[in-house]
């Protein structure tokens, strides 16, 4: 269950949170601690041995099933381990994996390595932030190869939570969700090879919340595929990657109520694309709110035309009620690749399209383009219309010769000032102190991991919060473009906490890490800061022990 220790300034931060996506709490029910109270099986008595050669896939295995039937939580301490034969983890419920050594791939069939499915109420997670995957993908992308195995796939699994691990140079994709609901996925570094068919994180699922992800790759950042619905993004640092995208998209596509927000995007593909060719269903309900870019091919892509995949029976994907809001920064080149292309199927129009607060410009020459076709709604070139108004029309271009005011935007510090090829074995990164400039992780960082070594203590759930209508039809959703004021967010944040039982939230504090919450307006904590720090003011609603 997702828990208060940053409700305050979550909520702030992130203003449209109270009214986001989110359907319900999300992550496990219980805690690791709860579950390591009931039993904890160490791989090393399974027969693992850190010794990057003996393969720990049996003792994975293994311990699985002594810690998956009652509860438990698997534990793989820190050190060198090699993985040959490929784990699935499946049923139980109530179990955890802990990974604190490195796992390195060294098996050569395809699939998945760790494949977890039908069970509920897990975590996957490193204790130090140190745990990590090292998938020796470029063995197989030297020869051009993508058809090795992926790192990680979670299938129908409920109540989850996936963090403070770093997946590298996966031979295939990094992580992906399949038809899994109520999960957290946070405080991750995902690096991979610059070469396609090398996803980040694929999300196909319900209630969902990803955020303070970093990705390297060349393919999908994080990515919504269908079906999906209520899924909120936010924190999210693609760093010489594909970029963020919806799709692709084909027949009987079925995505609604999804939020990304607070995205920055350098060196990438684009910034957020939106990709398909012929197909049916809709996409309906989706907010991309504060967004930053620097040096991409595309900005804002929507293509109905996309050459890259078949031709898919249908007249096109619907894409309704889209918003964009609150984009800054420049592309590579404007005038080739311009930052507004909004190229949509002209056998299904797209309608209720709102594109504001925009402030692009190019990097190259002196002017940029704007694009749209059979597109309907309101900003830069796209027609007004209402109903059966919404007819094809053939592409239409614009030009700008000026740059907008308020276009630059902030870097960050970990910008690659290159790509790692395909070719060459993958450094394992630190986790970076931020994830989007200016905003803290959410949720702190694992000791250990990055700049930052604190593990947010489980408080209560966050369910008061972000909890929306569960109705499978909610009415006329609007995403909200205009931000509550700081005393509707604090109040709105504080009358949740005060739902929870008080004694069990200063129960479970006490000392207080680095870089935890130790005040702020509406903070309903308890505990001092823990010798070496002091509880300093970041702002009004959040105080951290730094």
């Amino acid at each position: 269950m997702r828990y208060f220790a940053s409700l305050v300034a979550a909520a702030a931060l992130a203003p449209t949170l109270v009214v986001g996506q989110l359907s319900g709490s999300v992550g496990p029910l219980s805690s690791a601690s709860d579950k390591a109270a009931t039993k904890t099986c160490d791989v090393t008595k399974y027969g693992a041995k850190a010794d990057k050669t003996t393969d720990i896939g049996p003792a994975l295995a293994s311990a699985h099933a002594d810690c998956s039937e009652a509860g438990g939580v698997i534990v793989v301490p820190e050190g060198d381990y090699a993985i040959e034969t490929w784990v699935k983890l499946s049923g139980g419920k109530g179990w955890a994996l802990q990974i604190d050594g490195t796992i390195y791939r060294t098996g050569t069939d395809g699939g998945n390595m760790i494949f977890i499915e039908h069970t509920s109420d897990v975590e996957v997670f490193s204790s130090t932030g140190a745990g990590a995957f090292q998938g020796n993908g470029y063995e197989f992308h030297k020869d051009g190869n993508i058809k090795g195995p992926r790192i990680l796939r979670l299938y129908e699994v409920t109540d989850f939570s996936v963090h403070d691990l770093a997946l590298v140079d996966s031979p295939a994709f990094h992580f992906s969700m399949d038809t899994c609901e109520n999960g957290e996925v946070y405080n991750m570094a995902i690096r991979g090879a610059e070469m396609g068919g090398l996803d980040g994180i694929d999300v196909w699922s319900n209630n969902i919340w990803v955020h303070d992800v970093m990705v390297t790759n060349k393919d999908e950042c994080v990515t919504v595929k269908s079906p999906s619905k209520n899924i909120l993004v936010e924190n999210i640092y693609c760093n010489w990657s594909g970029g963020c995208a919806f799709g692709s998209l084909a027949e009987d596509t079925d995505i609604s109520d999804v939020v990304y927000r607070n995205i920055y995007t350098y060196k990438s593909n684009q910034m957020m694309m939106i990709k398909s060719y012929g197909g049916s269903g809709s996409v309906s309900n989706v907010l991309f709110e504060n967004f930053i870019g620097r040096s991409n091919s595309y900005s804002l892509d929507i293509d109905q035309y996309w050459s890259s995949m078949s031709e898919a029976e249908g007249e096109g994907v619907q894409l309704n009620n889209i918003t964009f809001k609150g984009w800054r920064g420049t592309e590579a080149d404007g005038h080739s690749r311009g930052p507004v292309k909004v190229l949509c199927a002209d056998g299904a129009p797209c309608t209720d399209i709102t594109i504001t607060d925009f402030q692009m410009w190019t990097e190259s020459g002196d002017e940029q383009t704007y694009s749209c076709q059979s597109a309907y709604g309101s900003g830069f070139c796209l027609k007004e219309a209402s109903g059966s108004d919404a007819a094809a029309y053939s592409a239409t271009t614009s030009v700008a010769k000026s740059a907008p005011t308020g276009y630059k935007a902030d870097t960050m510090p970990d910008d690659l000032d290159e790509s790692f090829g395909s070719t060459a074995s993958i450094p394992i990164p630190e986790m970076p102190a931020s994830f989007f400039p200016g905003v803290a992780p959410i949720s702190a960082l694992a000791a250990g991991g990055g700049a930052s070594a604190a593990t947010p203590t489980p408080v209560a759930a966050v369910a008061a919060v972000v909890k929306v209508s569960a109705s499978s039809e909610p009415a006329a959703w609007t995403p909200s473009v205009a931000a509550p004021t700081a005393a509707a967010t604090t109040a709105a944040a504080t009358a949740a906490a005060e739902s929870l039982d008080k004694g069990s939230v200063d129960s479970a504090l006490g000392q207080l890490k680095r870089y935890e919450q130790c005040g702020g307006s509406g903070w309903k904590g308890a505990g001092k800061c823990a010798s070496g720090t002091k509880c300093q003011e970041q702002n009004s609603w959040y105080h951290q022990c730094i």
